[in-house]
């Protein structure tokens, strides 16, 4: 690679004019004859000089550092694309900048041109990383005949020293290199040594104090975080061993490295340092239903209750104010968790819940204590199992009546959305079975619960989201009178068919009233688009139906409604406004329901 004082070629070039800066306004002229679009665009991105003058504050001295730096600039972005014979020109008032001593700059800069010529592009005459173990893979265009770009050369190395670290070898480095670019030739020749190391297993998980230690006991930062103490090592298990301290949510930074040295047993040990996060957090929201009235929740947090990273959880809830149907609804709620119990991925909680509904079509009181445990197969999914013991009194259209239930809640969940509020890619699956005992009568069931999401993101920049939902659910076994008025299912309202009055849909009895179904299905779809950085506009419809008996056999009926609504993208998601009528039923034209809350409906 060549530095040229003098220009060989007109310059063609695209002037942009700088003003603000303490000289007199600044013109910058940039060419690279021959060059498309983007891989000129990759060439200005990468200048000093135009990232200086775009801040509008350099003086005449920055301009000529950032000029002189811009040399070596250049010439890496054209090496990455597999240019290794172009000329760098880069002129300051006229005079080639790498011949202005850095402390004679001009006291007045009004032009700068900067002229970059590539050259014949290179090609691999010899594309080697020796050795590798076995099943290694390098980049498909790492090969003779092909470009001779340089990020090919870095991605293959990093891909030969991965490729043995994933293999056990933890120490795995370069030994040596030889590139050499033949210019008559416009070929490069690559040979890369690696240095794999020797084979070794874990070590002990030291952990690192710092200046202010861990409120959280050193013994069970070692056993959240799980690390195969003995086994061979393995990136993926020490980086697993890190996100498992951080969904602790105790600490707000994990840091593990591996020691620089291994032990004479062949192991390694890993050190990590943790940064506690904030013990206690609280939190609110506030969603709004012109048939639901307003719902106020609270919770409070403690993330290190006993010092071993014990989350507890009190929740708080009271909806239904101002609301057309029903009456007040409250819940009050307390749950503990224990990471890594039984084993770096098996933990354990304790809850107790006091919780009111007040419907249209019921009322229910009800408390409950119970436990379980979690385990956690992946990043993506969980599961959990749990006992508890459930009080209930109840009022509605088949009496009043007290019921005590033993249930046994089996949950699954695999959540790969791209983000909780506003996710715009991914799916999400929660899977609920509950079977079921009513103590005082024997009365057994099932209850069957489905929630399936998916979004697909597409047009320019991603500004069109589609999105759907499917809910299925259905209770066999128990007679309805059995059944807690709340695990029967509903329809109508914000988690349902927007447009229609919240669980306005049931099962009407025989002799008149309603009560709530042993069957559920449920579909939503939303078309989501950006109009503007902070404004989205939404068009949605939903169905809904509920049958009498399980399994969708039996008596049925379904409702309908869809809308339109805008999202309001704010620090702490996204503000959402929906307005939804039915689109079926006696309601047609008559009536309009309204939904305000903070993120995505789904």
């Amino acid at each position: 690679m060549k530095t040229a004082y003098k220009a060989r070629a007109a310059l063609a070039a695209a002037l942009i004019t700088f003003g603000g800066l303490p000289a007199s306004a600044l013109t910058i002229g940039f060419a690279a004859p021959g060059a498309s679009g983007n891989f000129e665009q990759r060439l200005q991105d990468a200048s000093l000089v135009i990232s200086t003058a775009r801040e509008g504050e350099g003086t005449a001295q920055d301009l000529l550092a950032a000029a002189q730096a811009d040399y070596a600039r250049m010439v890496g972005v054209l090496y990455a694309q597999g240019y290794y014979g172009g000329e760098v020109r880069i002129r300051v008032n006229g005079q080639e900048a790498a011949e202005i001593p850095p402390l004679q700059a001009p006291d007045e800069i009004e032009r700068i041109d900067i002229i970059v010529t590539r050259g014949k592009a290179f090609r691999f005459d010899r594309a080697r990383v020796a050795p590798l173990p076995r099943g290694a893979e390098l980049p498909e265009d790492f090969r003779v005949g092909r470009r001779a770009k340089g990020d090919l050369v870095t991605s293959a190395t990093r891909a030969g020293v991965t490729a043995w670290r994933e293999a056990g070898h933890a120490k795995a480095s370069v030994a040596g290199q030889d590139i050499v670019a033949d210019h008559a030739t416009s070929r490069l020749s690559v040979d890369v040594a690696l240095d794999p190391g020797p084979s070794l297993r874990f070590g002990e998980l030291v952990i690192d104090p710092g200046d202010e230690p861990s409120a959280v006991r050193e013994g069970r930062i070692r056993k959240i975080a799980g690390l195969p103490t003995g086994k061979t090592f393995s990136p993926e298990q020490q980086q697993e061993a890190a996100d498992r301290l951080r969904r602790s949510g105790a600490f707000r930074s994990v840091v593990i490295q591996e020691a620089e040295t291994p032990n004479p047993d062949g192991t390694l040990d890993m050190r990590t340092r943790v940064v506690d996060a904030e013990p206690r957090r609280i939190g609110a929201g506030a969603e709004l239903g012109s048939s639901e009235g307003v719902t106020l929740s609270g919770f409070w947090l403690h993330r290190n209750l006993l010092g071993g990273a014990e989350r507890l959880r009190l929740d708080a809830m009271v909806g239904g104010i101002g609301g057309r149907d029903g009456g007040l609804d409250y819940r009050l709620g307390a749950r503990i968790d224990r990471p890594a119990t039984f084993s770096r991925d098996t933990g354990a909680f304790l809850l107790a819940n006091i919780e009111q509904e007040d419907e249209e079509s019921f009322r229910e009181r009800r408390a409950e204590i119970g436990g379980g445990i979690t385990h956690r197969f992946s990043g993506e999914t969980t599961a959990e199992a749990g006992l508890t013991y459930r009080y209930s009194q109840i009022k509605d259209d088949l009496g009043k009546r007290e019921l005590q239930h033993l249930l046994v809640p089996l949950r699954g969940t695999t959540d790969q959305r791209d983000d909780l509020l506003n996710p715009k890619d991914g799916v999400y699956l929660d899977l609920t079975v509950t079977p079921f005992l009513r103590l005082d009568e024997s009365a057994a069931g099932s209850r069957f619960f489905a929630d399936l999401r998916d979004y697909f993101t597409f047009g320019a920049s991603g500004g069109v989201t589609l999105a759907g939902r499917a809910q299925l659910g259905s209770i066999v076994g128990a007679n309805v009178r059995d059944i807690p008025a709340n695990m029967l299912f509903y329809s109508g309202g914000a988690g349902t068919v927007r447009g229609q009055r919240y669980e306005s849909l049931g099962v009407d009895l025989p002799g008149g009233g309603t009560v709530g179904g042993r069957s559920f299905a449920g579909f939503s779809g939303e078309l989501r688009t950006m109009v503007s950085e902070n404004f989205q506009a939404v068009a949605f419809a939903d169905t809904g139906y509920v049958g009498e008996e399980a399994l969708g056999t039996g008596e049925g009926e379904w409702h309908s409604g869809a809308g339109l609504g805008g999202r309001y993208f704010t620090a702490v998601g996204p503000i959402r406004f929906d307005i939804a009528t039915p689109i079926d039923g006696e309601e047609v034209g008559s009536q309009v329901e309204i939904y305000i809350g903070i993120g995505q409906a789904f």
